[in-house]
């Protein structure tokens, strides 16, 4: 029933921020790969926010994922738009079907999404600042319009030829009337133009929410309440020269302000955020290309705190669960206990049976996905002196320093991370380092020591995914450095048609609530990859 596989880049990246907010000019492209982009960005930080006892046991403080969210925005609309990459075991039958459409606007301007958490707390929703689209049926509707308006000469001819659904039909325009109760929106003489932003707000919708697999079907509506809207007089980029003509159609007086060209050649981010969630300094988002998102299902989250008397958030995880076509992705993104003493591994291997045990989705768990990635400031440290990993680090002996490092120890024991795979370690540790300096910290033995290690680490677990690059970053905003792993995953794409044909059997084929012997339903072994499709009930 597959009927083809999609190729899909995933770029994963953890970073320890040490609760540094970034600059305004951060410059996070290498961290994010940009030289070679992603289908989908799958982003984990930590230390978010300082871990003091304000925001341990106070009010989550969710200011600094807004400037992150908003760097990691802009770096990513600069991509251009591209072709997803497949290969096909069967011709699809309509190919468009599995083309997705640009023009859908419950796709950009909502998002819902179910969480499973054991804090039950408030996930960030779809925050997409987008621009208005026009087209050139618009602006001609626009000028045709504006032309009456102008031919009238008087407010009668607005009051008894303008309607709310005939602005409706220039979409982004809306005329607004200076009395706020207005209930009708009749145009006066002094009447002003705003500009009704396709985009929502940060509704602050709280657990659960709606299933994110309503969205295709057009449920969700974005309530008028919600919408953002300015006034174009506010902006300086809306504007044209007075008295300029269009097509022999002078411009109306209201009109002056309005730069259409630049209308014209707004286009959407390339980028699109589907999901944020932060506990305490853990912090996860995940944004896929435009053109993927309406493929994305069944998404959940899911926060377990491990942290102080076990439960509290300052160290845990934040899982995400979804589906991309019919192929379930699960992402976790943990800060696991400190220390560099001996025993202290041991601890991180309770943490992580620990998220194991209490990370749920529904019914699911993380090992009911087909695609997993681990991730994050896990803290194995190196079991290794001080100086003897110095020398190793002049020396640049990374598979000598891999020898001593903990979580290398753990996988090939099988005691933490039994069968999960991690790309070679072949660049310097990434902890700890000295605030924007080059240098570890501890060369100084005045300022005391602290033994290098690879604490920020990525993980994978199952069939389907390639590692392509993994690599750290140099960036000095924190004493950790940020980590990077790039994977081609293979993403089924199963024919709707083939199984609605399947499954549909009508009442003359069925007797006695046995299936008649002569239906023949023709599948192809070679394409079935789970046997749990052979269970068909005689």
């Amino acid at each position: 029933m597959c009927d083809y596989e999609l190729y899909c880049r995933v770029c994963v990246g953890t970073w320890n921020v040490g609760g540094k907010l970034p600059p305004d000019d951060l410059d996070i492209k290498k961290w994010l790969d940009m030289e070679e982009p992603a289908d989908i960005y799958v982003l984990g930080l930590q230390e978010v926010v300082p871990l003091n006892a304000g925001n341990i046991f106070g009010a989550e403080d969710n200011r600094p994922v807004l400037k992150w969210e908003y760097i990691i925005r802009e770096t990513l609309n600069r991509i251009q738009p591209a072709k997803t990459k497949f290969k096909c075991y069967s011709a699809p039958s309509s190919p468009s079907r599995f083309k997705p459409s640009d023009d859908d606007p419950f796709m950009d301007d909502a998002l819902s999404s179910e969480t499973d958490s054991e804090n039950e707390e408030e996930i960030h929703p779809l925050e997409e600042e987008e621009a208005p689209t026009f087209t050139d049926c618009d602006v001609r509707s626009l000028f045709r319009f504006g032309k009456e308006v102008q031919s009238s000469g008087n407010a009668d001819f607005c009051k008894t030829n303008l309607s709310s659904k005939r602005l409706d039909r220039l979409h982004c325009l809306r005329l607004t009337d200076d009395d706020p109760d207005s209930e009708n929106m009749v145009m006066h003489s002094n009447f002003k133009l705003t500009k009704t932003l396709s985009s929502t707000e940060r509704l602050g919708l709280s657990w659960p929410e709606q299933p994110l697999d309503l969205l295709p079907q057009g449920i969700l509506e974005i309530p008028n309440s919600f919408r953002s809207v300015k006034s174009f007089r506010a902006s300086n980029s809306f504007k044209l020269p007075r008295g300029e003509d269009l097509k022999g159609v002078k411009t109306p007086p209201f009109l002056e302000e309005l730069d259409l060209d630049s209308f014209l050649k707004t286009k959407k981010s390339s980028f699109v955020r589907i999901v944020s969630k932060q506990m305490v300094g853990i912090f996860l988002t995940i944004w896929v290309r435009r053109s993927l998102r309406q493929h994305i299902q069944n998404l959940k989250v899911s926060t377990v705190g491990v942290g102080v008397m076990g439960y509290i958030g300052n160290k845990g995880s934040v899982s995400i669960s979804m589906s991309i076509h019919q192929t379930p992705f699960c992402f976790i993104c943990t800060h696991l206990t400190s220390g560099e003493k001996e025993g202290d591994e041991l601890r991180r291997n309770a943490d992580v049976q620990e998220i194991h045990r209490r990370t749920h989705f529904s019914t699911k768990s993380i090992r009911d996905h087909e695609r997993i990635i681990w991730f994050g400031d896990l803290n194995y440290r190196l079991n290794l002196s001080y100086e003897k990993v110095r020398e190793h680090i002049s020396r640049k002996e990374w598979s000598q320093l891999a020898e001593g490092d903990q979580l290398v120890r753990e996988l090939k024991k099988g005691r933490a991370f039994d069968g999960w795979s991690e790309g070679t370690l072949n660049f310097p540790p990434t902890y700890k380092y000295e605030l924007n300096s080059e240098k570890y910290f501890g060369e100084d033995p005045k300022a005391g020591r602290r033994t290098p290690a690879w604490c920020d680490r990525i993980l994978s677990f199952g069939k389907g995914m390639r590692l392509l690059k993994y690599r750290r970053v140099e960036q000095k905003l924190s004493d950790h450095r940020p980590v990077t792993a790039t994977f081609m995953a293979d993403v089924e794409v199963f024919s709707s048609r083939k199984l609605q044909k399947a499954l549909a059997f009508t009442d003359a084929e069925i007797e006695d609530g046995d299936i008649i012997s002569d239906v023949e339903i023709d599948f192809s072994l070679e394409r079935l990859r789970d046997e749990e499709f052979l269970d068909w009930e005689r």
